[in-house]
């Protein structure tokens, strides 16, 4: 029997969020008599899949948070972390606003392959996202494999020129679709469960960052509640002549630093009680059942995973036209521009929400977003360390 080989994936942390999910669904898919995966984080705090990655066999390593300020004691634990353990296949990193300090400092300690696996398509904004466009600058040079999850993120951390000459790979994010496809019974008992009868649910997950945009979308939400008649004129009339069409609910799952900001924002427009933040939810699959509607105004984005899941439960989709084309994989996505006022959204959502539901589990199979066809990619490519 084959020696097992072993990759480090690098991460600021193993919550629960896009990149981290679905390299625990490669995770649990891979044959781990012949691929294990170990962990690099950036944090001395306990993840949400810390339990599940020892229970897999896997091991999780700690080094400080990159602070500008501490550019050489980072660089330094780096040093010695990979002269104590170099024995990995592979470095695969997700993390790429540092990659060009630690993918280097691994190939030196002896690491075969090192990969740059671009999940993101923008930067935060202010004087953080100009450090991180700086650091990357060279990336491209610094790495062996240049992964990306979309081509508008392959150009946003590796460079046109990357992308144009073909240097980068495309992976999609799979899921496991199968576990996404609707089932009639289990929305019954998710709604029930969530104490939802006859309302109209508008659904969203992602962590409150700057990126998802939950300001907008809770502008978009109260056009649908108040028929774009609030208090204050914080939101433009969307025609609806203050006629209520439905009786809306929206279903926030996700956790971060702008979640207390969306609460506030909730209150301000009148629609607090109407809107349920729900935290981070595992497993996930079964909330998607009891939605009506996926909407998701992101100003940037890799590809999110979430819209390849709202797919795969046959949920319809409105998503920021800032958000790669190759995650639209069938005709349940309309993409709308968030420069457009927030009742044109709503409208739309209104004009669009009634259909009939069915699984696309099949078609996103079919389109490539499926775990299991990526694991045997991801096996081949981890045990001969080439693309095929």
């Amino acid at each position: 029997m084959s020696e097992v080989i072993r990759i480090l994936h690098v991460l600021g942390n193993t919550q629960l969020g896009g990149a981290e999910s679905r390299i625990m669904d490669l995770y649990r898919h891979m044959d781990r008599s012949r691929v294990q995966f170990d962990f690099l984080v950036h944090t001395n705090e306990k993840g949400h899949f810390d339990e599940e990655i020892k229970e897999l066999g896997g091991q999780i390593y700690r080094v400080p948070r990159f602070r500008l300020y501490n550019y050489f004691s980072y660089k330094r634990a780096l040093k010695e972390f990979f002269k104590l353990h170099h024995d990995f296949r592979a470095v695969q990193g997700h993390i790429t606003s540092t990659a060009a300090i630690y993918l280097p400092i691994a190939k030196k300690a002896g690491v075969p392959v090192t990969i740059a696996h671009a999940r993101s398509a923008g930067v935060d904004k202010g004087a953080k996202g100009r450090l991180t466009r700086w650091m990357r600058r060279n990336l491209s040079k610094k790495t062996d494999y240049m992964f990306t999850c979309s081509r508008l993120a392959g150009i946003s951390v590796f460079g046109k020129k990357a992308v144009r000459d073909g240097k980068t790979i495309f992976i999609p994010n799979a899921i496991d679709c199968q576990a996404f496809a609707y089932d009639e019974k289990i929305r019954e008992q998710m709604r029930e469960r969530l104490g939802i009868r006859d309302q109209y649910v508008i659904g969203h997950v992602g962590r409150f960052h700057y990126a998802k945009n939950h300001e907008y979308l809770l502008q978009v939400f109260a056009n649908l509640c108040n028929g774009g008649k609030l208090k204050d004129n914080l939101i433009n009339d969307i025609g609806s002549q203050g006629e209520k069409r439905r009786d809306y609910v929206l279903l926030l799952l996700g956790e971060g630093s702008g979640m207390e900001d969306a609460k506030r924002l909730a209150e301000q427009l009148g629609i607090a009680e109407r809107v349920r933040f729900l935290g981070n939810q595992n497993p996930v699959y079964d909330y998607y059942q009891a939605m009506d509607y996926f909407v998701y105004p992101s100003r940037y984005e890799g590809l999110p995973g979430t819209i390849v899941e709202a797919q795969a439960s046959g949920l319809r989709c409105l998503m920021s036209d800032s958000i790669c084309e190759e995650v639209a994989a069938t005709e349940l996505v309309h993409r709308m521009s968030i420069e457009k006022e927030a009742g044109e959204w709503a409208a739309y959502l209104e004009r669009t929400a009634d259909y009939t539901r069915r699984s696309f589990a099949k078609e996103m199979q079919e389109a490539g977003f499926d775990v299991s066809v990526q694991t045997e990619k991801m096996t081949a490519f981890y045990e001969t360390g080439e693309w095929k």
